[in-house]
């Protein structure tokens, strides 16, 4: 018997392996079945579309998602290797109050310790969720539902520019569409708020598989995969020029792929850290320390491709013929240059950046703890 009936605050952490082993339908049907609260880590973000949606987890995870960690009793990991992006720098700070199963069917992931006490389990995370699925746990309705109120509570904190420009973006793609998105600034803002219509929606993220410039190639991929389908591929200014060349393809080949770019016109990830860190020492990160942003729009109609530049991200809804047509297109939305990338996990003290007032932080910290 895998669950124990004495856990009050459950979660179920689902990583991009439970995906690679065919657990995504299971793991959903558990949590619909138990309504334990269901959370991800970066790579694995498309396993908690629509309903079952609250949060992934790590050093740029939702806050929310943060913080329940911070409360739960019992954390089954499926298919999550808890990297220090996870688990942070300092082990003994993560879960704190939790016991923890980790189900991962690498023996060396399984090697490294996360908590004295975890339990680690080697098997297919498919067969995991099979057998899980046999016991017989109760139902946990009272627990997400205060998962559920304290994550409306922090709804409105914690959006910059470009979270708000990924959340149109969501709001206009059709259900069950297939997002691929490059690495940097926007592939954060995306995985905290690119929540997709449907449960067979895919965000096809780098993660730890790809740098800068994976997001047009995976595009190209996912495009020929499934032929006719339009694909939607997200990528920031830097990673864009990486594999712009790939535009002749896309125009050669027919893809109906609809690129949009956040463009902030910095390499923002890199210029963050020399802002937080390096007393605003900018080196090859902005304009003014020796990087630069070329016309997209120019680029893309060089090739053959309908582009246009959006002062901002609410003319999105002018451009909803060409996120549903059969024709590639690019959208180059500017962005503030000074867009942030929050909240953030400070990696020496462990703590999220920036702080919210006191009384809202009470006031979440307040619903999660409370007795069940």
């Amino acid at each position: 018997m895998i669950f124990r009936s004495t856990y009050n605050k459950p979660i179920l952490l689902a990583g991009n392996g439970a995906r690679t082993t065919g657990a995504v339908e299971l793991i959903q049907e558990f949590c619909k079945k138990t309504n334990i609260p269901l959370l991800t880590t970066m790579n694995a973000v498309d396993i908690a579309s629509d309903d079952l949606h609250i949060g992934f987890i790590g050093t740029h995870g939702n806050r929310i998602a943060n913080m329940i960690i911070n409360e739960c009793d019992l954390i089954i990991s499926v298919g999550a290797r808890l990297g220090l992006r996870q688990v942070g720098r300092y082990k003994n700070t993560f879960a704190p109050k939790a016991h923890l199963i980790r189900v991962d069917i690498d023996q060396y992931e399984l090697s490294r310790n996360i908590k004295d006490d975890e339990e680690k389990i080697q098997i297919d995370a498919k067969k995991f969720m099979e057998l899980l699925m046999h016991e017989d746990v109760p139902d946990f309705s009272d627990w997400k539902n205060q998962c559920l109120k304290a994550k409306d509570i922090l709804d409105n904190f914690d959006k910059s520019e470009g979270n708000l420009a990924v959340e149109k973006i969501a709001s206009m793609l059709p259900k069950n569409a297939i997002v691929a998105i490059d690495v940097g600034q926007n592939q954060c803002w995306s995985a905290q708020s690119l929540v997709l219509k449907g449960m067979n929606s895919r965000i096809l993220i780098g993660g730890g598989y790809g740098a800068m410039g994976c997001g047009l190639p995976y595009a190209i991929g996912a495009s020929i995969a499934e032929k006719s389908t339009p694909i939607y591929c997200i990528s920031g200014d830097g990673g864009f020029q990486m594999n712009i060349q790939e535009l002749e393809t896309v125009k050669r080949e027919k893809l109906p792929i609809k690129m949009l770019i956040l463009n902030n016109r910095v390499l923002g990830k890199i210029s963050e850290i020399q802002h937080n860190n390096h007393r605003d020492r900018y080196a090859q990160t902005t304009a003014e320390s020796g990087y630069t942003v070329p016309d997209f729009q120019k680029i893309s109609e060089a090739y053959g491709i309908k582009a246009a530049t959006l002062s901002n991200y609410s003319e999105l809804q002018n451009y909803s013929d060409w996120l549903n047509d059969n024709e590639p297109c690019l959208l180059n939305i500017l962005l503030s240059e000074d867009s942030l990338l929050v909240p953030k996990i400070k990696w020496e003290t462990g703590k999220i950046s920036p702080a919210l007032a006191d009384d809202i932080i009470s006031q979440v910290e307040s619903i999660l703890s409370n007795t069940i």
